[in-house]
């Protein structure tokens, strides 16, 4: 990171700057079987198309609050930074009737139908792959996000000291997330080129840390694994060698 980075959106830009092509989020679905891996390059490509979805589509504001009603999945992981790039409260497990916006999965398109504001459906299927049909009082997210622009730029500059996350209860602006990122890192010994496997889910600071900011905020990657409990002994081990893994959270 560099020493002015101070929103998540910042340490996208400084990864981006210092290294593209190197992996940022490698993604497994023990019950799917599902590998997916995005490079810097590649994941700042979805976190600009999913910016500019939340900005012209959404007509998100700074302020606004998303509730993502998602796993933890490289979507959701994308959703984060999307969030952070337009300023827009990025609510994990929020109450979709006191949000301005939903993102749902498949599993809770009822929950989010509570929220008044636009809502999105996202399949979470291998691929990325839309609906057959887009679920009823949703836009299908792998419908609209194809056509969005490559490069985003906020219509209002994000300030770093207003909320930017929800999770477990706790509202965190974007430097607390920086500041916080930087400190697990320091803690988990993360550093540039660390590999950290974790199967934590994002329903609280630590997973979400683990999942995403942390590694990020090291100048690492992480190998993000749902479904890890469907996976024996011997995979897991197999994992950590095939993906070079330098840190587990579990």
């Amino acid at each position: 990171m560099n020493a002015s980075d101070r929103t998540p959106a910042d340490l996208l830009r400084s990864a981006l700057a210092a290294d593209p092509a190197r992996p940022l989020v490698t993604y497994y679905d023990d019950a799917t079987g599902e590998r997916v891996e995005l490079s810097v390059a590649t994941f700042a490509n979805w976190v600009a198309k999913t910016a500019n979805l939340l900005q012209d589509h959404l007509s998100a504001e700074p302020g606004d609050r998303v509730a993502l009603l998602l796993p933890a999945h490289w979507q959701t992981a994308v959703w984060l930074l999307a969030c952070a790039s337009v300023g827009v409260v990025a609510d994990l497990d929020g109450d979709p009737a006191s949000a301005d916006h939903v993102v749902a999965g498949p599993d809770r398109l009822d929950e989010g139908r509570a929220c008044r504001g636009e809502r999105l459906a996202l399949s979470l299927a291998p691929l990325g792959r839309r609906f057959p049909t887009a679920p009823e009082g949703y836009d299908d997210y792998a419908v609209e996000v194809p056509t969005q622009g490559d490069v985003f730029r906020p219509y209002a500059p994000v300030d770093a000291d207003a909320p930017a996350l929800t999770v477990a209860g706790a509202e965190l602006t974007g430097s607390d997330i920086v500041e916080r990122a930087l400190a697990d890192a320091r803690r988990l010994g993360l550093g540039a080129g660390s590999r950290l496997l974790s199967g934590l889910g994002y329903d609280t600071w630590e997973g979400v840390s683990a999942g995403l900011y942390a590694p990020l905020a090291a100048g690492g990657s992480v190998v993000l694994c749902r479904n890890l409990d469907r996976l024996a002994a011997e995979g897991l081990e197999k994992r950590v060698e095939s993906e070079r893994i330098t840190h587990r959270a579990l």
